[in-house]
């Protein structure tokens, strides 16, 4: 089951260590996680109360200050959520996982195998939600500072990307963290392969917008 502190370890997997009896019976009784202490929340924890931008699978929080930049095709479907903040940005991605079982660790993994392929030497850290990779890349531009946040959840996983100033030094993050702990995360019902992106769509007004300010 899932649970996030501040300073979390590395994510333990179910076959690590035999549950507790308490989570045992609660694994058998069909029961589900407590809420974490903080986000992001699965849509069930959701707080109320809050003004969000509505993605689909994903909601993201207003918060002053923040650009939100999407990329959609022409039916509507996001392909890709980058938010900005002066000198600081956070691309977000959100796929299909277990119920029960994380797959940030393999998906971490598969990123330093192609990392280090590509000549580049990321570093594992601990951050808020437990393992992240750090690492300077080569860019057109020149060198640059990336940070990759996984934060695992029930049927979910989001995959953050911070570029900038918050890859650099996590005490930069500043709103794009609020951002992040204040994600939900809406999961439908539909069986999808693991890994799986997450269906996201342009909200109604603003693919409107979009058809509106398209050549003729």
């Amino acid at each position: 089951m899932f649970s996030r502190k501040r300073d979390a370890a590395k994510h333990v997997r179910a076959a690590d260590a035999p549950p507790s009896a308490a989570l045992a019976n609660s694994l058998a009784a069909g029961g589900e996680a407590p809420a974490p202490e903080f986000g992001p929340w699965d849509a069930k924890h959701a707080p109320a109360g809050v003004q969000r931008l509505d993605l689909g699978s994903l909601q993201i929080p207003a918060i002053e200050g923040v650009e939100v930049r999407v990329q959609a095709n022409p039916e509507g479907g996001v392909e890709q959520v980058v938010l900005v903040d002066g000198e600081s940005a956070l691309q977000l991605g959100v796929f299909a996982a277990p119920k029960t079982e994380g797959i940030w660790d393999e998906v971490r993994a598969e990123i330093v195998e192609a990392m280090t392929s590509d000549g580049v030497a990321p570093q594992e850290v601990s951050g808020r939600y437990g393992t992240e990779l750090r690492a300077r890349v080569n860019t057109p531009e020149g060198p640059a500072d990336v940070r990759f946040v996984g934060v695992d959840g029930p049927r979910w996983m989001i995959r953050a990307l911070y570029q900038g100033a918050a890859a650099a030094d996590p005490g930069r993050e500043g709103v794009l963290g609020e951002v992040l702990s204040g994600l939900v995360v809406v999961r439908d019902n539909e069986p999808r392969p693991v890994r799986e992106p997450l269906p996201m769509r342009l909200p109604k007004e603003m693919a409107q917008q979009g058809q509106a300010g398209s050549p003729a």
